[in-house]
């Protein structure tokens, strides 16, 4: 069974990290205030500011971050700034023991999920397809706020992942299966394949989502993991939104869901709100979920932290 984290309390310490794109400082500086506001403490990575280009600082210095506010005693919870791109060059300057014997809670999501997975996978630890700092501004919407803390503080079990009112779940394949959730960006998981670090989707539910993908790039994307196997070795699959994936060759999202991934015959539940969508789910890698597409609910069967 994989580690669980300490649930946050109001007070603990919250590490902010960059490891991937830089993000404009007025930005990082609003969510650190609005997390203070919040009673929380704030910890600031000496590199949540560099800017490189599309990379916020190199590889080894963005590691070097994670690292510090793993190996920090204080710090409950790490939250990077944003994805972008750039997080799977971090990946082997990770200590993973050190990890494994300091769990904290972890969120995100974009380019962040290849880090969550490799998290789950190599320090056993559970991780968060859920909010960044740059979530934490006036605009975001109390769902988003009550799925991260929901996830992230209560200690009993069962939970359902709903969606806001209005936004259904829909079920495309029947099937009622439980295990593992791993998974987030489409994109992340097919440049890790053939590396040290590919998603291992073995007797697991598989999560994917996009966003600004021609819908095209997502046949293709979804093509190579299914040549992969990535798609048999799975015994579920979760499709959430594709944020800004327009049509191509009058062909839809949605289009591509029935074409290609109905025939792989694999229980399935589509139009999640998470990730890059206004609304975000907050989805657990790494621990059990109930995926029930008979009666269309997706149930965390175990709690995500610990006291």
């Amino acid at each position: 069974m994989a580690i669980k984290p300490l649930q946050l309390q109001q007070g603990d310490t919250i590490g902010i990290v960059t490891l991937g794109s830089p993000l404009e400082a007025s930005v990082i500086n609003q969510g650190i205030r609005i997390l203070r506001n919040m009673g929380f403490q704030v910890i600031v990575g000496k590199y949540v500011y560099a800017t490189d280009g599309f990379l916020a600082g190199t590889p080894e210095q963005q590691a070097s971050d994670l690292m510090s506010m793993f190996e920090n005693k204080q710090v409950k919870l790490i939250l990077p700034t944003r994805g972008g791109v750039g997080v799977a060059s971090i990946l082997p300057f990770l200590d993973f023991s050190i990890i494994n014997s300091n769990p904290k809670i972890i969120s995100g999501y974009s380019d962040i999920t290849i880090l969550l997975n490799v998290l789950y996978q190599y320090a056993d630890l559970v991780t968060l397809q859920s909010l960044l700092l740059l979530d934490f501004s006036p605009n975001t919407p109390s769902y988003n706020y009550n799925q991260f803390f929901n996830a992230t503080t209560r200690l009993t079990a069962p939970w359902q992942i709903n969606n806001p009112p209005g936004i259904p779940l829909v079920s495309k394949v029947p099937g009622n299966v439980t295990g593992p959730v791993v998974g987030g960006n489409l994109t992340s998981f097919v440049g890790s394949l053939g590396t040290p670090y590919e998603i291992d989707t073995k007797g697991k539910i598989l999560l994917l989502e996009d966003t600004h993908e021609p819908v095209n790039t997502i046949f293709r994307y979804l093509n190579h993991l299914k040549l992969a196997g990535k798609f048999e070795d799975c015994i579920g699959i979760i499709m959430g939104e594709c944020t800004n994936c327009q049509p191509a060759y009058g062909k839809t999202y949605e289009n591509v869901i029935d074409e290609f991934i109905v025939p792989l015959e694999k229980p399935l539940m589509t139009n999640l709100a998470s990730a890059h969508g206004y609304y975000k789910a907050a989805v657990p890698i790494g621990v059990n979920v109930n995926l029930n597409t008979y009666n269309r609910t997706i149930t965390v069967t175990e709690p995500t932290v610990m006291g």
